[in-house]
């Protein structure tokens, strides 16, 4: 019992003030009010190390998704993880990722930002390389170095704002805006962001931080870390709105969403399937932002917070039950072993979809009606309805691999519904996966919000999500003997599997070349040339002067003699010279 008394804390006190946040941000919206703290740690001789919080209701209403959702995770994992030995240590190290974030979310100082996003950087190795096994160990280095580019560049924007003489960066927005050569801190806050949102070309990392266990898979890919890099930018939107970069951000984060989309319909594994939606997800917000919405790419990040952790927390029970198998082709039937837990699978795969009514129809379809309203150019539209399609393709297939298809494992199994800790913090989410979407659209966007569009345009969206769910319903049920589309098109399928080849080019190609260079430098010129004329250097010279020196002063008399000699002889050749 002693065990689990760390997890009922942090669940207690986390829903606690999930809840306090909620009414606050409430309290917040209602009278437009925002609160900035500052506290002087320490003043010395004119120079005050300060820490500054602010409270506005957006990084309030964020907080309590965050801590709500990393609640249930926490109560969740008391079962998920009841066979670790060390369970206390892994809540410990969930508590300080959940503590990274929140100094994320609530600092309005670039120098704090930077505590709290190498400290997401930082826990998340730590829990990515949990399982202790080599395929962990590669995923978390390709983890923290594609994270570190991203550490790199903020640290590049704080050097550049140090002309202002404060790192408070929301004070100097309309100024930064106004003056060229700041500009360039936008484009640095948009580079970091894509490293940690994923987007393309560093999304390889993303579906390779599945090796981490299924609980923290939950919290990682909803809330926190990946969506680290939405929510700066969402910060700094106004700074960037009009850089040219931004249009860059539009077409690279459209092709993360299809690319993503793609690829999670030949994937096999069930948590990768779930990984590259939250990269498809991902796209999408960060799209939207490139389109200068920010308010409504918030809404999607916190209505796909809700049904994504869900998605993960009954891919966990599945994985769990089906003794650690995660290939859906071994599954099938579950809905009738598991009815719970199939439902709250379900709930969450139709709010996923944007399914009326539930929580990710309100932001997906404002998003693809206000696309449809803008003037953007055809191919960007394109990407946006093929890949809200492909949505509903590999959900559906999923689906039907998972609860109408035939069960495929032939060894003994044992299924059961009974595991009512994991199935009380399921709940909670899958509540919060249906109304979340309809109580902040009533939040967000209190003023009446209409959209008129020609028929066709406003029906596009159930025209796509139609024909992506009758494609993955016919796809899952495609025999292998009557026609296979890997085998026919090998070439194209192992192209697209690998999400075009991004993560061999991360690993092999960049992450390779960089390491070696790293290595011959550190071996030839910190280990070699500066060793030879530095310390190496200067103790070999010193060692042999000291044996030399040594050799005159053990009063050889010899030597003193010969060397008088010697003296005598030049002091009277130079006398005779003159």
């Amino acid at each position: 019992m002693q065990k689990f008394s760390i997890c009922f804390i942090s669940f207690f006190f986390l829903f606690i003030f999930s809840m306090v946040n909620f009414f606050f941000s409430i309290y917040f919206i209602m009278n437009n009010l925002v609160v900035f703290l500052e506290w002087e740690i320490i003043s010395f001789s004119s120079m005050k190390i300060t820490m500054s919080i602010l409270l506005d209701w957006m990084s309030l209403l964020f907080m309590m998704f965050v801590s709500l959702i990393s609640s249930v995770v926490i109560y969740y994992s008391k079962s998920y993880m009841s066979s670790e030995l060390n369970l206390n240590r892994f809540i410990i190290l969930v508590l300080l990722f959940v503590f990274s974030m929140i100094l994320l979310i609530i600092s309005p100082n670039i120098i704090s930002i930077l505590l709290g996003w190498d400290g997401l950087g930082l826990v998340s190795y730590c829990l990515v390389i949990y399982y202790q096994n080599i395929k962990s160990y590669n995923a978390g280095m390709l983890t923290a170095l594609s994270n570190r580019i991203g550490d790199v560049m903020i640290l590049m924007a704080i050097a550049w704002m140090m002309n202002y003489g404060s790192w408070n960066y929301i004070f100097y927005m309309e100024i930064m805006k106004n003056d060229y050569s700041m500009k360039m801190v936008g484009v640095l806050i948009i580079l970091a962001a894509m490293t940690k949102s994923a987007q393309i070309p560093f999304s390889s990392w993303l579906p390779a931080a599945m090796a981490a266990p299924t609980p923290v898979s939950a919290l990682v890919h909803s809330s926190t870390l990946v969506t680290a890099g939405v929510y700066l930018l969402i910060r700094f939107n106004f700074l960037i709105i009009d850089t040219f970069f931004l249009k860059i951000l539009m077409v690279l984060s459209g092709l993360t969403m299809f690319m993503a989309g793609i690829s999670a319909n030949y994937e096999f594994d069930l948590k990768k399937i779930i990984a590259l939606s939250t990269l498809s997800q991902l796209g999408l917000m960060m799209s939207i932002l490139s389109m200068g919405l920010p308010e409504l790419a918030f809404f999607h990040l916190l209505t796909h917070a809700m049904f994504k952790a869900l998605l993960f927390m009954c891919a966990g029970v599945i994985i769990h039950m089906m003794n650690n198998i995660q290939d859906i082709r071994f599954m099938g039937g579950i809905g009738g072993f598991i009815p719970l837990t199939s439902l709250c699978m379900s709930i969450s795969n139709m709010a996923l979809c944007g399914i009326p009514f539930l929580a990710g129809f309100y932001s997906k379809d404002l998003i693809l009606e206000m696309v449809s309203m803008s003037n953007l150019n055809f191919y960007i539209f394109l990407l946006y309805y093929i890949s809200t399609g492909l949505t509903m393709f590999y959900s559906f297939r999923l689906m039907m691999y998972l609860m109408i298809n035939d069960f495929n494992l032939l060894s003994v199994y044992n299924m059961y519904d009974e595991d009512f800790t994991m199935l009380k913090s399921m709940f909670i989410l899958m509540m919060m996966s249906v109304i979340s979407g309809s109580v902040l659209m009533w939040m967000i966007f209190s003023y009446p919000y209409m959209i008129y569009l020609p028929i066709n345009l406003k029906l596009g969206v159930i025209y796509v999500s139609l024909l992506g769910g009758i494609m993955g319903f016919l796809i899952s049920n495609m025999k292998v003997y009557s026609f296979n589309k890997f085998i026919g098109t090998y070439n194209l399928s192992n192209f697209l599997c690998l999400m075009w080849f991004m993560p061999n080019l991360s690993t092999y190609g960049l992450s390779y070349y960089f390491l070696n260079l790293g290595h011959n430098l550190l071996k030839n010129i910190d280990m070699g040339w500066s060793e030879m004329y530095s310390s190496q250097g200067m103790f070999i010279i010193l060692k042999k002067y000291t044996v030399f020196y040594n050799f005159y002063q053990m009063n050889n008399f010899k030597i003193y003699l010969f060397s008088f000699i010697l003296w005598m002889l030049f002091i009277f050749m130079m006398v005779l010279i003159i």
